[in-house]
């Protein structure tokens, strides 16, 4: 039997120390974050639709995309309230179709009892995904722990990080779904102490 968890959190929230935790325990992750790149790369299904939306300006003269720029188009302070709809509407049905292929592959493979879902923008997306989740788990962080964050480790200024955080649905939203909670300020060794019992407890009913 196979267990699906959905896994979210709060940007700069520690989401991605709990995905990594789940890989190394044994659990196949499909990580929504590499398929969003994977898509844009020069030669992937997204680049064309995205130039064709928003410019030439979207990619720069050795054929990558502008990440900044886009980001810039989409949630800078000046950005078309629209634009993040337009770009959701060409990359998530792409991002979906990889992953459904990943997970199929994943469940056909002995020792996948557990497959995660590494979604950040779960609370959002949730209604038009092609999956039910047995759990969902959300991390989380207070909004200045996150927003210090960003600024330290992502070389965001302060109003970035903020616009980046507003662009995102309410941690409440997050909370609405989710059954499990990882606290994400304890120190490391205890959040990943909480996230090897919850494998644990997957696997228990994986087998059961």
């Amino acid at each position: 039997m196979v267990i699906r968890i959905g896994l979210t959190g709060g940007i700069a929230a520690g989401k991605s120390t709990v995905s990594r935790r789940l890989g190394e325990l044994g659990a196949a992750v499909v990580d929504y974050d590499i398929l969003a790149r994977k898509i844009v790369e020069p030669g992937g299904a997204a680049l064309p639709r995205i130039v064709e939306v928003f410019g030439d300006r979207a990619v720069r003269d050795d054929g990558t995309l502008d990440r900044a720029w886009l980001a810039d188009q989409v949630f800078g302070a000046h950005a078309d309230p629209r634009a993040r709809q337009r770009l959701d509407a060409i990359e998530h049905p792409l991002i979906y179709q990889l992953a459904q292929q990943l997970d199929a592959e994943a469940s056909r493979k002995d020792g996948n009892a557990v497959i995660v879902h590494d979604i950040p923008l779960l609370a959002e997306v949730i209604q038009d995904l092609p999956f039910r989740f047995d759990h969902i788990v959300t991390v989380e962080a207070p909004q200045d722990v996150r927003i210090g964050r960003m600024v330290r480790t992502r070389g965001m200024s302060q109003a970035q990080a903020q616009a980046r955080i507003a662009s995102q649905s309410p941690q409440s939203a997050r909370m609405a779904i989710a059954d499990v909670v990882v606290d994400a300020t304890v120190d490391l060794p205890a959040m990943l102490a909480r996230v090897d019992t919850l494998y644990a407890a997957w696997l228990g009913e994986a087998k059961a």
